[in-house]
């Protein structure tokens, strides 16, 4: 499906030009924020929880001090933090990073704990056997069954120096001649987009279709119409209808494979949308320079022999 000629993705390979072949489908995830009520609140602080089939993410509106801990965790997660007005203490082992302002953090393996102060809002991307927060996430229960057309998780090589809390930049530029700001770690890709000020334009859409893994939106602030279409095979009672979802912020849209989907930013100031993906895209990391810290994180092996496709 063709990117328009000014859209940095028109370079990426095509592996299937002429389209989707699954049979079997699943729906789309909305998590709207601001309409339900927060799994965990505090003093200063309010978090909701929702999750794809790989992960689960967390939210919090911040005026104070919140700490996360995780024990004996046995991957890497990531801490977002998106706005100036927020400080983080890391300490993980007998490690400890401090920061202040915009950054992505990775978290190592193991008994960690993060706290973060100020005014702004946190985002926390955890894999989804940590079962004690897939549990409190709002669509938990659409996953009691494995959705369609996503593999078994893999997570990626170890970084060459060893795990260790890892603070980068958000406040760094894009990607030449796009938006985009690719981070990646062992099991998690962050493309942490710059913000539009005012509509998409309705003539330069996207819609573009993955074949087997998810896309999680999250809409920091604006509004955007998540547009959404399953292909048609042969067996109608698989068809489902075109969506065109609004949803405001704070919210998120986790987009199954193989739907064709766009999502158009419609709010009339300020919209920020940032792309998760668990694991990391192999396709954006083929790609020479997109990654930022592609230094830190080996790619996978390259599939060779029989089990090439």
């Amino acid at each position: 499906m063709p990117y328009g000629k000014d859209d940095v993705r028109a370079r990426l390979a095509s592996t299937r030009p002429t389209g989707p072949t699954a049979t079997a489908f699943s729906g789309m995830e909305y998590a709207k924020f601001y309409e339900t009520t927060p799994q965990e609140t505090g003093d200063g602080f309010a978090t909701w929880y929702a999750r794809g089939q790989n992960f689960v993410l967390s939210y919090t509106d911040l005026g104070g001090e919140v700490s996360f801990e995780r024990r004996a965790e046995p991957e890497e997660h990531v801490v977002l933090l998106p706005d100036t007005a927020t400080r983080v203490v890391v300490t993980a082992g007998e490690a400890t990073v401090e920061a202040s302002g915009r950054r992505l953090i990775v978290v190592p393996p193991g008994d960690s704990t993060v706290t973060v102060t100020g005014t702004g809002r946190v985002v926390r991307l955890v894999r989804s056997t940590a079962a004690d927060l897939a549990a409190l996430a709002a669509n938990s229960a659409s996953y009691e069954t494995a959705h369609e057309n996503i593999p078994a998780f893999e997570r990626w090589p170890d970084p060459p120096d060893g795990f260790r809390i890892r603070s980068y930049d958000l406040d760094v530029p894009t990607l030449a001649g796009s938006n985009y700001r690719l981070f990646r770690c062992t099991t998690f890709m962050v493309n942490f987009i710059e913000p539009i000020d005012g509509p998409r334009d309705l003539h330069k859409l996207s819609p573009h279709f993955h074949d087997d893994f998810e896309q999680c939106s999250l809409v920091l602030s604006g509004a955007y119409v998540h547009h959404v279409r399953w292909p048609w095979t042969t067996d109608r009672s698989v068809w489902r209808e075109d969506e065109h979802e609004l949803c405001g912020a704070p919210s998120i849209a986790v987009i199954p494979p193989p739907s064709v989907h766009t999502s158009e930013a419609v709010g009339t100031e300020i919209n920020h949308l940032v792309d998760i993906f668990s694991p990391p895209r192999l396709d954006f990391s083929t790609m020479d320079g997109w990654v930022l810290n592609a230094a830190d994180y080996p790619m996978p092996a390259p599939v060779t022999g029989a089990d090439a496709v």
